[in-house]
């Protein structure tokens, strides 16, 4: 089973504190400072489709991809019951590897989608995907895991406890750090008690690997696949990435460069 399988089914009630969207007021105002004549966005890695919603409301073209099947269908879920029907569309496919006909003003990867991508092959392969599917003069926006934080803030045990009028949710999270591959370990325990039930506790245990980065790579990288770096900021701040900064954002622009 993938790192996203039984866990995408509490994925929304997981991250329900999250604010989507400011997330979505920012990214719109990256693309208007960066891109402003933007009218079509891959998302590589849009999860349940909360994004690609909003940024549909705000007049947007968007695609999404996805790995999961349980999130995509979840993903269609909300469409229908918005009422759109030419946008958001959703395939199922890796960051790594898929391959669509179109082409889009702006490449959009968020909540870390890039730090799943642990060795250099995998985070250069997505950025191939970046790539193929950006016009000329497109930009590119991504976060990832910080490496300077990381290491100045050794991850922690974090246990999170949530409910809905279902279930009541609590997820252990224990992080290892593994210093020589610039990878953060993180093995989650999740722990699903049905409410007003004499139903059995379900467990779910995931192990998903983080990888953190520095800035030299990544520009490095994203120049290999054609990019230039043009700015890296901290999440929805914009302030400059510090030591405490573990969600930084890069914006890089497409050029005429050969992929290599």
């Amino acid at each position: 089973m993938s790192q996203f399988g039984k866990y995408s089914e509490y994925y929304d009630l997981l991250y329900k504190d999250k604010d989507y969207a400011l997330e979505v007021s920012y990214v719109d105002t990256l693309v208007k400072t960066y891109k402003p004549d933007s009218k079509s966005i891959l998302e590589l890695g849009c999860g349940t489709g909360k994004h690609a919603l909003l940024l549909t409301q705000k007049g947007y073209e968007i695609t999404g991809v996805d790995v999961s099947s349980q999130m995509l269908a979840e993903a269609e879920r909300r469409k229908a019951e918005t009422g759109f029907k030419n946008f958001p569309k959703f395939a199922e496919g890796d960051v790594r590897t898929v391959r669509i006909p179109d082409r889009f003003d702006v490449i959009l990867s968020l909540f870390h989608v890039m730090s799943y991508q642990t060795s250099n092959i995998d985070i250069l392969n997505a950025f191939e995907t970046a790539s193929l599917h950006c016009k000329n003069g497109g930009i590119f926006i991504f976060d990832v895991w910080y490496g300077p934080a990381v290491l100045s803030q050794i991850p922690e045990t974090r246990i999170k406890r949530l409910s809905n009028e279902k279930i009541r949710v609590t997820r252990l999270a224990e992080s290892t750090l593994i210093a020589e591959k610039n990878i953060v370990e993180v093995n989650y325990e999740v722990w699903i008690h049905p409410q007003n039930s004499d139903s059995s506790s379900e467990v779910i245990r995931e192990k998903h690997p983080m990888r953190y980065f520095f800035n030299p790579e990544l520009e490095l990288l994203l120049d290999r696949k054609g990019f230039e770096t043009l700015r890296s900021e901290e999440w929805l701040s914009g302030k400059e990435p510090g030591l405490e900064t573990w969600g930084v954002v890069f914006i890089a622009r497409k050029n005429d460069s050969p992929i290599s």
